[in-house]
């Protein structure tokens, strides 16, 4: 009797495309530590963000890791998940081809609609630490399995 092992191959394009299925990713320019901003946010538009240690995210790059905090908040009633991901760490990007961005915050969920974008656009852009603000085509995310957690 021979026994056969099966080897699981996990198939990463097919999460990617799974957990961008309902995602809009804006880009943000502002220069200030990702606390300051966070508050900034929490205590001008009242939303709650908090860093979930659970959720950051670890880059192996020249022979080191380089860690990328992420806030979330839940909106419970609009079914809306917000991350917030600092874009820097050390000279070091979570998503190399976006470099002049400083953050990424990502909504997600069954409440995403364009009135939702477009009102979180324009309270980002009500923050006095905010240079720009643009959304990110998912067709130009290089390395979108960077933000997968």
């Amino acid at each position: 009797m021979t026994e056969r092992k099966h080897k699981l191959v996990l198939d990463i394009d097919a999460m990617t495309d799974r957990f961008y299925s309902d995602v809009c990713l804006l880009g943000i320019m502002a220069s200030i530590k990702d606390y300051r901003f966070c508050w900034q946010v929490n205590h001008l538009t009242l939303r709650n963000f908090k860093v979930n240690t659970d959720l950051e995210l670890t880059l192996r790059r020249k022979g080191r890791d380089y860690f990328f905090p992420v806030y979330e908040y839940h909106e419970s009633i609009k079914n809306l998940k917000h991350y917030l991901y600092n874009n820097q760490n050390d000279g070091e990007y979570l998503l190399p081809e976006f470099k002049h961005i400083d953050f990424l915050w990502l909504l997600k969920g069954d409440g995403l609609t364009d009135e939702t974008k477009e009102e979180t656009i324009q309270l980002i852009k009500g923050l006095d630490s905010v240079q720009l603000v643009i959304e990110l085509e998912n067709e130009k995310i290089k390395n979108k399995e960077y933000l997968l957690f």
